[in-house]
């Protein structure tokens, strides 16, 4: 089984949703290159992104079925977090829902760790509700009022934020500051990365922000697209400048600005001197559109994941 390290909470839902990926994929794997025991690594070690967190998770669950003596174990410390451990040397693999920041770069680089990146889905960030709420359409401009740092106690009423809306109380359910997701969705809705209000219930675990937002009639939140896919019996996705999240739209264009692709970043070293991580890679890659499929995202084009490979197989020589 695969091992899941620095997790602060439970993460019921995304293992569901990798399992279940799993179940349908057994009997159509790509066969995988023959590792040598003697020479194969036994952890592969990765962290970060909970938002792609069931993507790699399933595609390391049937790696390890067919390499017995390789272990791989996945982290879920948020993109900021994988990428501290991930330039350090810790981790061969990091999960990221945003591209790698300046200053992970700069750290990276004065530790020796090149890498590439590798986007491996597209994503259509979701802003969830109460199943109970009348709600169904949100403005970016609302969405600013609602989470910039201006609403800071002062936005408690979802009548403040449009008089259209009911009187009701506002509660928040947002990711926590390591999350590539809070940092993509500050960026595109208030304008700044980081720039938030922060009297809301945090968390890197989604698992969390859907309890909340499921039983508050008055919650809002914001996740992937497969977290929401995976409650939406319990929660609403709201449709933003009149564009519901599926993937047809994130395809189109149409979902603006909340569609966003997802990435792995891989250690060169790592790849280089270890035939298990790079099997892994390649693995990945190729495996990585029916995994994406089941649990919820939108897969890059067939083209697109073969690119990705040629270049990584240049990458690793």
């Amino acid at each position: 089984m695969t091992s899941k390290t620095n997790a602060p909470k439970k993460v019921t839902a995304r293992k569901v949703a990798a399992i279940s990926a799993l179940s349908a994929l057994a009997a159509t794997a790509v066969a995988l290159p023959s590792i040598q025991s003697a020479t194969a690594a036994k952890v592969i070690k990765i962290d970060g992104s909970s938002t792609v967190f069931p993507i790699t998770e399933g595609v390391a669950e049937n790696f390890q079925k067919a390499v017995k003596d390789v272990r791989v174990t996945v982290g879920v410390s948020g993109s900021g977090g994988g990428f501290k451990k991930f330039c350090k040397g810790e981790t061969h693999i990091s999960n990221a829902s945003r591209p790698i920041k300046a200053k992970e770069k700069k750290a990276c680089a004065a530790a020796g760790i090149k890498y590439m990146e590798i986007p491996v889905a597209m994503d259509a960030l979701s802003v969830v509700v109460n199943k109970n709420n009348p709600i169904s359409n949100i403005s970016t401009a609302d969405l600013k009022k609602v989470w910039g740092p201006a609403a800071q106690g002062k936005v408690k009423s979802w009548k403040q934020v449009n008089s259209s809306f009911p009187n009701a109380p506002l509660r928040l359910y947002g990711p926590g500051a390591d999350s590539g997701t809070f940092d993509y969705f500050t960026k595109v809705i208030n304008g700044k990365s980081g720039a938030s209000r922060t009297d809301f219930t945090a968390s890197e675990d989604d698992n969390v922000l859907v309890r909340g937002v499921s039983r508050d009639k008055g919650g809002m939140g914001y996740f992937g697209y497969a977290y929401y896919l995976a409650n939406r019996n319990k929660i609403k996705a709201l449709s933003i400048d009149g564009v519901a999240p599926t993937a047809e739209n994130v395809l189109n264009g149409k979902y603006k600005p909340l569609a966003r692709p997802i990435f792995i970043y891989v250690s060169q070293k790592a790849a280089k001197s270890d035939p298990a991580v790079r099997s892994f890679v390649q693995y990945y890659l190729k495996n990585a559109k029916p995994f994406v499929d089941r649990v919820g995202y939108v897969p890059m084009n067939k083209a697109r994941y073969n690119a990705s490979l040629k270049e990584f197989q240049s990458f690793v020589k």
